[in-house]
């Protein structure tokens, strides 16, 4: 429904603007969804039965705007090689739709938006946000200087665990189920972005750039089964700190259960299974808030 939504929006729009919310990936919603719900869990864990539903707004619209900037960003940096990747050439700085002066003002522009935006749920979480731009920025050219860009991505990304609890609270002091979301977060990433990196594999071999799926090779499932039970334990680290009602584990463990099995199932060899099972991730993240919610409400 989410993909309908975002693809009729793009398809409708006037020409002139169709290039602009195809760089910041409108068409594809899947990735907003996997940055914004680490922070979910983070802001309904933080909001003690009162999640406020302007906090869940803000960081909703944000993280919109947020991963927008990034992927402006990232497309400037890599123009050169998705003009030469089936999957990207297409993408508005690589085909020459739009300059790279006028992305990255595009960047910019969403980027500060996206800190007003947060500064409505208070200044400290903007300052959260800002804090991690360099880190965004960052990130493209780690898959030309490292040999797991993956690894820093995690991180970057899981920083909006610490951006959910903010805004619910507006402090900086993090309790230790914060670092449990940050950790459930982290390892979720790894393992979605390594099957991602699946379909591009034989063009990032061919032209040099450094990924998950050339980084663990054949031992790929095996290394994500780890990554799998860090993520889900950190999952129940963190509900357990808080004294959850009976609600949580189930649908914790559930969570569980279910991204192994998409880990089970995924043909690493097929682009459209690596996905398919992406997208699907986002019903791992959807789970781990709904147990989140349970445990604060039974």
């Amino acid at each position: 429904m989410l993909h309908k939504i975002s693809t009729d929006v793009v398809t409708r729009s006037p020409h002139s603007v169709r290039a602009y919310l195809l760089l910041m990936r409108l068409d594809r919603p899947t990735g907003y969804v996997l940055y914004l719900l680490p922070g979910l869990w983070a802001a309904v864990l933080a909001a003690d039965r009162r999640p406020d539903p302007l906090v869940i707004v803000v960081l909703a619209v944000a993280a919109v705007l947020v991963r927008g900037a990034a992927c402006a960003v990232n497309d400037v940096i890599d123009k050169d090689v998705d003009s030469r990747v089936a999957r990207t050439v297409s993408r508005p700085v690589a085909s020459g739709t739009i300059g790279v002066g006028s992305a990255l003002l595009f960047a910019a522009a969403q980027g500060v938006v996206a800190l007003l935006v947060l500064a409505v749920a208070n200044v400290e979480t903007a300052l959260v946000a800002a804090a991690s731009y360099p880190l965004i920025v960052a990130y493209p050219f780690m898959k030309r200087i490292f040999v797991w860009p993956s690894a820093f991505l995690a991180l970057v990304m899981s920083v909006y665990v610490l951006i959910g609890w903010t805004a619910a609270t507006g402090s900086f002091d993090y309790p230790p189920e914060v670092y449990g979301l940050y950790a459930a977060g982290a390892f979720w990433t790894l393992i979605h972005d390594a099957v991602y990196s699946h379909q591009d594999k034989e063009y990032d071999r061919q032209i040099g750039v450094r990924s998950s799926a050339l980084f663990f090779g054949g031992a790929t499932k095996a290394w994500l089964t780890v990554f799998m039970l860090v993520s889900v334990g950190g999952v129940l680290w963190a509900g357990s700190g808080t004294s959850p009602g009976w609600g949580f584990y189930p649908l914790a463990v559930a969570a569980g259960v279910l991204l192994a099995w998409l880990l089970f199932r995924v043909d690493l060899d097929d682009p459209k299974s690596c996905w398919d099972t992406f997208v699907a991730n986002t019903w791992f993240g959807w789970t781990v808030l709904a147990a989140v919610l349970a445990g604060q409400f039974t």
